[in-house]
């Protein structure tokens, strides 16, 4: 009898063992996927199969900020659930990003990103094919380095209230990305002609000399420009030969909303005839 016990009891602990070792590994929601260069948390959207492919807008929180508040944030994940994509927030080393102008660089965002969408690929089934990044304030400069570096890898690119900072680069050796960029004309955190930081050792840059680093690109394809009213912005936009750049200004100061990357990924969506 003391025998049979001892075989139950160990059965009991290969097996829910096993589970509870499994258990430790998944990663969704509050508890954040570890990646060897740092970590991440996703939101997967209501009602989704577990196994059915799925695109996603991944999220960069601004200076000293923290993924875990920005996937805690009920817009966001409301986002997700109504647009059925998943929602990434990805964070920072020590709440900040090494782009390349940055006082500090801490890690090769660069190599990292390409890491996090393997992973989430990986181990959501995300669609590589359906990517967008967005970043507020200094997530909003990262997303336009990243840009810049390869705008293919993500399918679109959504920065709020961040654009380069000086020295600019002189111009960008990939392929226009479709990138729309919003901005509140009362900003004075990230001002729309940037600032000085640091006693004048860093500058953040001016968001529309930011632009005619592509422009001078888009240029050589003669791109048109439209201008318009959407949803409380002035817009313009231009829309070359591959890629698109557009332009969303708005009367308010230093902020984001939710639906700001709503309207970024039905845009999204429709340039890239994804429907």
């Amino acid at each position: 009898m003391k025998r049979i016990l001892i075989i139950a009891a160990a059965a009991f602990s290969l097996i829910f063992g096993a589970g509870a070792g499994q258990a430790e590994d998944l990663c969704a929601g509050e508890r954040p996927c570890e990646l060897d260069g740092g970590q991440y948390y996703i939101h997967l959207p209501d009602g989704a199969a577990a196994d059915a492919p799925k695109g996603a807008i991944f999220f960069l929180h601004g200076h000293r900020g923290s993924a875990l508040k920005e996937i805690r944030k009920d817009g966001f994940k409301k986002l997700a659930d109504d647009l059925n994509v998943a929602f990434v927030a990805v964070q920072g080393v020590e709440g900040t990003w090494s782009f390349p102008t940055a006082p500090r660089n801490l890690r090769d965002e660069f190599a990292f990103f390409d890491q996090v969408l393997d992973d989430v690929a990986a181990r959501f089934g995300v669609d590589r094919g359906r990517t967008m990044l967005s970043g507020f304030s200094s997530g909003g400069f990262m997303t336009w380095y990243l840009a810049c570096e390869n705008a293919g890898r993500f399918s679109g690119y959504a920065p709020i209230a961040g654009a380069f900072w000086k020295p600019l680069p002189a111009s960008c050796e990939t392929d226009t990305p479709f990138l729309f960029h919003i901005h509140g004309t009362k900003d004075t955190v990230v001002p729309l002609e940037g600032r000085p930081l640091g006693g004048g050792r860093w500058h953040q840059g001016d968001v529309f000399d930011s632009f005619k680093v592509w422009q001078r690109q888009v240029e050589k394809s003669r791109a048109a420009i439209e201008t318009y009213t959407d949803a409380g912005f002035q817009c313009e936009r231009w829309t070359p030969a591959t890629g698109l750049l557009e332009l969303c200004l708005h009367d308010g100061g230093h902020s984001i909303r939710a639906e700001w990357l709503k309207r970024a990924w039905q845009e999204l969506a429709k340039a890239r005839g994804w429907g």
